[in-house]
């Protein structure tokens, strides 16, 4: 067997993971992969720090030109993370005809369009099944398992931390700054939380997913986006007591020749398929015109599943150099998709306003409401005995812009103290 020589840029949490698998189970990949993977170089900015997993002495390197200017490696791994050096490492690497492999989600939201022109230009492959859902093998089966299908919709669960914290405020009754406070001390959530909580990290995801499986690039400002921060204990009671769970979910959706896609907070059915999904946890809901409804479950994140797929597209490319073979991605013209103006979706809707008297707040509210044809399915609230209390409204569906208008007017009115929090109900 040939070999095949692999550097791997960034020893973090994955890197890590990566290089563990590689060396750990070096005789089941080459007889899997049909030729010897060799791990030659490993990037690290301190080589002093204590390392989770033995490198052989000689590998490890703090210079980047040792391991991109290496002639003999063929495959690079990237797991640098961000877009300021990942973005010209990968270049480099692709313009020097060397395979690339990342788990850089941002990376590829944001440059895969121009990233993947380069690597079909130059001959070469990137893969980045890692970059959604962790160890979940989700990428592939969209490029490759689900082809006979027109994708509908694809739904997922593809934040960890946030499926954590909401799990936590669900099932211990407590309040969002304290869970947070408890994933960050368990490294579930980062010293700055922004990019999970407020559904950045889920937007770059949905980004990739929707290119995949709708054939057209999407462009990352087109997906509107809304974090879990508003989330209150009281949001998470109230979906409780009407059968509702409270998700972060990406949801990407065909509409009528355009795409639907958001990422936001929603009240999903308790016996609903990603219902069940708790604590770190990812899930993708995909369904296609021909399968039906699918659902890829796993570990989302970590050190070894995301390896796991991470040493997959190696092995993948190993598999492949000899006869050229190229992916379904690459060498694609994508051409930008329309996407649905957010003011023009239609959803369900729960709608949670204080209200300093009960009999006017509800008369004031629902006047507004039928005002911008908006129908109300449900009222919880109305008959409690105080005063000043928190009315909770069930929309049927209705066009984001009539709601928002709808919004704009019950903020005005004196009788309405505010509108505490208003989330997306996804049947």
């Amino acid at each position: 067997m040939g070999a095949v020589k692999v550097g791997i840029l960034g020893l973090g949490t994955v890197g890590s993971g990566v290089a563990e698998i590689l060396l750990k189970n070096k005789e089941s990949i080459n007889q899997r992969a049909g030729s010897r993977i060799e791990l030659t170089k490993v990037l690290d900015k301190n080589l002093d720090r204590e390392k989770v997993v033995d490198i052989p002495t000689g590998i490890m390197t703090d210079r980047s030109e040792e391991v991109l200017g290496n002639s003999e490696i063929d495959i690079i791994v990237e797991l640098i993370g961000g877009v300021g050096p990942a973005k010209r490492f990968v270049e480099q690497a692709l313009e020097a005809k060397k395979h690339v492999v990342t788990a850089n989600k941002e990376l590829i939201a944001k440059y895969g369009d121009e990233l993947f022109a380069l690597a079909a230009k130059q001959g070469v492959k990137l893969h980045f099944e890692a970059s959604v859902g962790g160890g979940i093998p989700i990428i592939k089966s969209l490029q490759q398992s689900l082809t006979a299908n027109r994708i509908e919709k694809v739904i997922g669960i593809v934040n960890g931390t946030t499926n954590y914290i909401l799990t936590k405020m669900a099932d211990e009754g407590a309040e969002f700054e304290e869970v947070l406070a408890e994933a960050q001390q368990k490294g579930y959530a980062e010293a700055d939380p922004t990019s999970d909580i407020e559904g950045y990290d889920a937007a770059y995801k949905l980004t990739i997913l929707s290119a995949i499986a709708f054939g057209r690039a999407i462009s990352l400002d087109n997906i509107y986006r809304e974090g879990i921060t508003q989330i209150t204990q009281e949001d998470i009671t109230y979906a409780q007591e009407l059968g509702y769970t409270i998700k972060l979910l990406g949801i990407a959706k065909r509409v009528n020749g355009e795409v639907e896609a958001r990422v936001q907070p929603a009240m999903i059915p308790q016996d609903h398929s990603l219902a069940g999904v708790k604590d770190a946890f990812n899930a993708v809901l995909v369904k296609g015109d021909a399968v039906g409804e699918l659902i890829y479950y796993g570990q989302g994140a970590g050190s070894l599943p995301t390896g796991s797929a991470v040493v997959a597209d190696v092995i993948d490319i190993t598999r492949n150099i000899d006869y050229q073979v190229t992916d379904l991605n690459e060498k694609r013209a994508y051409k930008a998709k329309t996407v649905k103006s957010h003011q023009e979706l239609t959803s369900k809707y729960y709608i949670r306003l204080q209200v300093a008297d009960k009999q006017k707040g509800l008369a004031v509210v629902s006047k507004i409401l039928g005002d911008n044809d908006i129908r109300v399915s449900k009222v919880i609230g109305a008959d409690q005995a105080t005063k000043s209390v928190s009315l909770v409204f069930l929309t049927h569906s209705v066009i984001e812009k009539n709601l928002q208008r709808a919004l704009k007017k019950i903020k005005e009115r004196t009788a309405i103290k505010e509108v505490s929090n208003v989330i997306k109900i996804e049947a």
